[in-house]
């Protein structure tokens, strides 16, 4: 018998998808799994190969999709990928926002209002000015961020924005407050905001300290209601490299469960670290 709980599969709702696999524009030094310019871990996923995952998603029942990375908007077919996964659900991409020119949020705009499903717009941020976020995102990020959201806003649409508890406070109620007051002044009307804990994996590990050998499940007992609220026991991950129970866990090979997400409908043994993370804290990496 195992000394690590497991997570039942108990529906696949949520499928993400790795599009632009380990590439990203940034080099933040809290990223869990290490994105960058140069690293190409994970690859970026093509049409083609999306097809045939939206397909298979469908097939068994998917209700909602994620596209992640990296960034996805350094993936060339990023519309048409969207467009896809719009006929089939609700979809919401993550970004860290420094792309999004005005003519590509025209175009998501009309990506939405073409599709009977929402089409949601994560955009990360760590901090309420620029000296806050940029000690984490890298120099002159913060300003290139707030102009992404700002053209979000301006062709009508308003992105969830993000914050880890790298930004200090931002967990607080006021640290909240705060960041929803700053949301406001940048023009977000209803301004949405999600605060994630962090991750103390990949690069987060050398910015402020790896797990401790007391953040663990080992002889923990959860109960069907804890389980049940597990990101894992709802969704999966897919990468060019195969399908993996999360998108925090791409850098363990044990973490990978198939080629196929028909191979990939088992439960999954909580024994890492940032499982910890998500049940004491209770993360999800949903909207």
């Amino acid at each position: 018998m195992s000394a690590f709980p497991s997570a039942p599969l108990v529906a696949l709702d949520t499928l993400w998808l790795q599009v632009a696999g380990t590439l990203c524009n940034l080099r933040c030094t809290h990223c869990f799994i290490s994105c960058s310019p140069d690293n190409h871990a994970h690859g970026m996923m093509d049409r083609a190969a999306v097809a045939r995952v939206l397909q298979e998603a469908e097939a068994l029942g998917v209700r909602e999709y994620y596209f992640t990375g990296g960034d996805p908007f350094l993936n060339r077919e990023i519309f048409e990928l969207a467009a896809d996964a719009l006929a089939r659900g609700p979809l919401s991409i993550l970004t860290n926002g420094v792309l999004l020119k005005p003519e590509w949020c025209a175009r998501l705009r009309e990506l939405s209002d073409a599709s009977p499903y929402s089409l949601d717009l994560r955009v990360s941020i760590d901090g309420w000015d620029a000296a806050t976020s940029d000690a984490i995102r890298g120099e002159g990020t913060f300003e290139r961020i707030l102009w992404g959201i700002g053209n979000l806003a301006r062709a009508g649409l308003n992105p969830v924005v993000t914050v880890t508890e790298a930004c200090a406070g931002a967990g607080s109620v006021a640290g909240r407050t705060r960041l929803l007051s700053f949301l406001t002044s940048i023009g977000l009307a209803r301004p949405r905001l999600k605060v994630m804990p962090l991750l103390r994996l990949g690069v987060e590990a050398q910015r402020s300290r790896a797990y401790g050998p007391a953040e663990t499940l080992r002889g923990v007992s959860l109960t069907a209601a804890e389980a049940d609220v597990l990101q894992c026991s709802s969704s999966r991950t897919v990468t060019s490299r195969g399908v993996f129970v999360c998108p925090i866990l791409l850098d363990a090979p044990a973490a990978r469960m198939a080629d196929t997400l028909s191979g990939s409908l088992r439960p999954f043994e909580l024994r890492y670290p940032s499982c910890h993370t998500c049940h004491v804290e209770g993360l999800t990496c949903r909207t």
